[in-house]
């Protein structure tokens, strides 16, 4: 296939910092991210300890580029992401785990701590990205986890050698509208793989005007919206991050239609 128009979210997102003064533009993806410089931030995630027994605690920290060409940082879609499956992490032991547009990998390396078998995978035309994800791995000590390059809407030899996945995850993915298409293109090919896989995803509303609805309807595809409040998110501080603050962040279940056939 060609060079697709889609490009990492990273590469998306950049162009919403400035870049700093006296720094010269770069292509993304030419030059190594140890280039730069690197943050470490820590997630503390927990909970509520009961009668007699000390709570569950989680700790992992994930690299961050401090470089404003870069939007290589923790959304807040992410840390919503990851709380959700941090509460429902008994559910995840041994479930076949698809993170896309992974980017720092945040939900993928909740998922992976918390038994799944993971994959992370973001964008094959930019290794930065992937370069980045495997940072994420080794800073929590998971080497078992890959990275692998995945483009939305092309049928790659990586997404064609992909075993069935349980649950794919998806943080903020739906950034481009003009991606929307691209984006559930590939997870229809991985439905089409195992119908009962279900997409975990978050997303910031930005615009009245954007509707996953119409284009769920024309993929087969269903969504239930969850409440935040129902996996302890609806709060402006998760695992001790200081996000996601008070942007309107919603998740979704979505899963093939025909799943019950």
């Amino acid at each position: 296939p060609g060079v697709s128009r889609t490009r990492s979210l990273a590469a998306r997102r950049s162009s919403l910092f400035p870049a700093r003064p006296g720094v010269p533009d770069s292509p993304l993806g030419k030059r190594s991210l140890r280039e730069y410089e690197v943050r470490a931030q820590r997630f503390r995630f927990s909970e509520e300890p009961g009668l007699g027994a000390a709570g569950a605690v989680l700790e992992v920290t994930v690299p961050q580029v401090l470089h404003l060409q870069y939007g290589m940082y923790v959304w807040p879609c992410a840390v919503v992401l990851a709380q959700y499956l941090w509460f429902h992490r008994r559910s995840l032991l041994g479930k076949a785990v698809l993170e896309i547009g992974a980017g720092v990998s945040l939900p993928g390396i909740i998922a992976a701590k918390c038994g799944a078998e993971v994959i992370l995978s973001d964008s094959s035309e930019l290794p930065y990205c992937l370069e980045i994800c495997r940072q994420s791995c080794e800073m929590n000590n998971l080497p078992q986890v890959r990275a692998i390059g995945l483009t939305w809407g092309h049928v790659s030899q990586n997404l064609l050698a992909l075993p069935p996945q349980d649950i794919i995850l998806a943080s903020d993915v739906f950034f481009e509208p003009e991606d929307f298409e691209d984006i559930l293109t590939t997870v229809y090919f991985l439905m089409q793989k195992n119908p009962k896989v279900q997409l975990w995803s978050t997303y910031q509303v930005r615009s009245a005007d954007w509707s996953l609805e119409a284009l769920l309807y024309k993929w087969d595809m269903k969504c239930v919206h969850i409440p935040l409040e129902s996996f302890d998110a609806d709060k402006e501080d998760i695992a001790e991050s200081a996000l996601p603050g008070r942007h309107t962040v919603e998740m979704l279940v979505i899963s093939f239609a025909k799943d019950s056939l």
